[in-house]
């Protein structure tokens, strides 16, 4: 599955080169694009690879390299979480490739750069408990409607197992046409906010798998999600109203 989705990333499903770079200063070369496009393709693999090679790490007990077996809640968080990252790698690509904003274009690296790494870490793992690399069904079926965590409830519908057939967060295909056609601080601010919204959305997922997932390695990465994009979010929202924008309707 890691080469499935290294290959992915270079034939364009994630979509990391969607757009021409900033014009460069007057008289300066900037190299062919099929060469930027083989440079940027070759990061996204390499992050991909690194995260893979994280996720298939064991922790050696008793002399002995331990597999552990993910329960229902670490196989649902990896699967759900692969999907809903995907979706926020895609847009960071179109702001790294189209913002003309330092800041902008710095934030989308790192957001790129860190969930194709985690991409790669889940997909290990799914990869070694012999489970499918996405879900098969309706998302978030491992998380229970009646959870005390704030939102929970409003998210599920109150469909409990049944789950959900969109994950919270999600750009709509029509907003993803907009913020590709979108140039200019227009973009920016579009960006920032479907962004903010996305993370918002996948927030609620990855403090579930902080406390209930039944591995650690998948508890860890879980809480890490939630402390940096938590941090992210703060920011975005800064830059909003630096801006003067303000954040999309959190999702329900």
């Amino acid at each position: 599955m890691n080469r499935v989705m290294a290959e992915a990333v270079v034939h364009g499903e994630l979509d990391t080169h969607s757009a021409e770079s900033a014009e460069a200063p007057a008289g300066a070369r900037r190299p062919a694009r099929w060469t930027r496009v083989l440079l940027v393709s070759g990061a996204m693999v390499t992050m991909l690879l690194l995260g893979a090679a994280l996720g298939t790490s064991l922790p050696l007990i008793g002399g002995v390299w331990s597999q552990p077996e993910g329960g229902t809640v670490d196989v649902g968080f990896a699967q759900d979480m692969s999907v809903h990252h995907r979706q926020a790698v895609l847009m960071a690509g179109l702001a790294r490739d189209r913002s003309t904003d330092p800041a902008i274009r710095l934030l989308a690296f790192d957001i790129e750069t860190n969930q194709l790494e985690q991409i790669g870490q889940m997909q290990g793992w799914l990869s070694l408990w012999d489970a499918a690399a996405l879900p098969t069904g309706r998302y978030m079926t491992w998380m229970p409607a009646t959870s005390s965590m704030p939102g929970m409830a409003d998210m599920a519908h109150g469909n409990g197992s049944a789950g959900m057939a969109t994950m919270p967060g999600m750009a709509s295909p029509g907003d993803l046409d907009r913020l590709r056609a979108a140039n200019g601080a227009q973009f920016d601010v579009l960006f920032l906010q479907l962004m903010l919204r996305h993370h918002q959305g996948g927030a609620p997922m990855a403090q579930y798998a902080a406390q209930h997932g039944e591995i650690a390695q998948v508890r860890n990465l879980a809480e890490k999600m939630v402390v940096s994009q938590g941090a992210e979010s703060d920011y975005m929202t800064q830059l909003l109203v630096q801006r003067g924008a303000q954040p999309l309707p959190p999702p329900r």
